[in-house]
């Protein structure tokens, strides 16, 4: 049966990397006999240019109608200043919501090749595989009322609103603890519920929850404590469940304990496993063009397209041994570069992981 999957190079460096993934799905297509149309669209920066808006509404009923959706990276100096509203990552944020993609799974994995590269020593670090699950259409980036008002001082304030319905709360819990089955069956819950009252909620919610898998143990940890514990033992985590905000700093400290936030992909899942795929790092204007973009991690979020969405698990799994065989000849972009091992380009990186592919 034909999947479809629409391509979203975006802005920056996304043109490259996505040119990459290209190379090693039409590779794996053919590998394991995978019948899918990739189709490419415009969102963020190039959208803006090319339609006036971050998001065309005829883009997103694409994205809609897709079995998956494959992104790259949206922003960029160049849209910096204009209307808020129309800023590159509102086309983001609005794909996020329509889309009903309430489920964000960043993996926080290690390769060993990678030890030296990470920012703690390495017996810190060895063999860590966090997986940190994001609630990503609630909280306090989407709440109401939000703005920037003028006060009858004349003073400016700005505002926004961090709420959770136990709704939104129970169907992220639930696919935190789904995934904690399938992996070492620790679950630590992130929140504030010393001070912020929605968080309160959340812990109750999530402990409610905890009855429906017992095999799963639950801990609750506080947010800044979890960063401090994030740096000082990682590897006391197996999954990590919090909200929209907490989850979004969480999982970018997480990253660097691997190296590089190059090597780092993610899945944004709804309902029905529909998803968007991207990696976790951001358009990195400064470098775009030059061929020094790290393929890795948006390759590796091909192979969570492939696992989560498409029912691919064998092609998946090609595709992550395929990166780590890459990494063992020690070929290296500059992001994760050190001594002993071989600088490559973009391109010959996903060549490499094409020839590992197919080899």
């Amino acid at each position: 049966m034909k999947k479809t999957v629409v391509l979203l190079p975006g802005d920056g460096i996304g043109p490259e990397i996505s040119a990459e993934v290209l190379k090693v799905l039409d590779a794996v297509k053919g590998q394991f006999e995978i019948d899918i149309a990739i189709e490419e669209d415009v969102i963020g920066g190039c959208s803006i240019d090319a339609c006036g808006v971050p998001l065309s509404d005829k883009t997103l009923a694409k994205c809609k109608a897709a079995d998956a959706v494959l992104m790259g990276a949206v922003g960029g100096p160049k849209w910096d200043d204009i209307d808020p509203t129309l800023r590159p990552e509102k086309g983001l944020l609005k794909m996020r919501y329509e889309m009903g993609l309430y489920a964000n799974l960043r993996p926080a994995i290690l390769y060993p090749q990678l030890a030296g590269a990470s920012s703690l020593r390495p017996e810190l670090v060895a063999d860590l595989d966090i997986l940190i699950v994001r609630e990503l259409t609630g909280g306090i980036y989407f709440g109401e009322p939000r703005g920037i008002r003028t006060l009858s001082s004349g003073e400016r304030q700005g505002y926004n609103t961090f709420v959770y319905a136990e709704s939104e709360i129970e169907r992220i819990g639930r696919t935190a603890f789904e995934m904690a089955m399938k992996r070492g069956k620790k679950l630590c819950s992130v929140d504030k519920a010393n001070v912020l009252e929605v968080t309160v909620l959340w812990r109750e919610v999530m402990q409610g929850l905890a009855s429906d898998y017992p095999e799963v143990a639950l801990s609750h940890m506080y947010v800044d404590n979890a960063a401090m514990q994030l740096v000082k033992q990682p590897k006391q985590f197996d999954v990590i469940v919090t909200g929209n905000m907490f989850g979004d700093i969480l999982s970018d400290a997480a990253a660097m304990l691997t190296g590089s936030i190059g090597m780092l992909p993610s899945a944004s899942l709804n309902r029905e496993r529909r998803g968007l795929y991207e990696p976790v790092h951001g358009s990195a204007p400064d470098i775009a063009g030059q061929g020094l973009a790290n393929p890795l991690a948006m390759i590796l979020s091909a192979a969570m397209m492939l696992r989560y969405s498409l029912d691919q698990d064998e092609a998946a799994l090609a595709i992550e041994e395929a990166v780590a065989r890459v990494l063992d000849q020690g070929l290296r972009s500059a992001d994760i570069y050190s001594e002993g091992c071989r600088r490559a380009s973009t391109a010959e990186i996903g060549d490499a992981v094409v020839a590992a592919l197919i080899g």
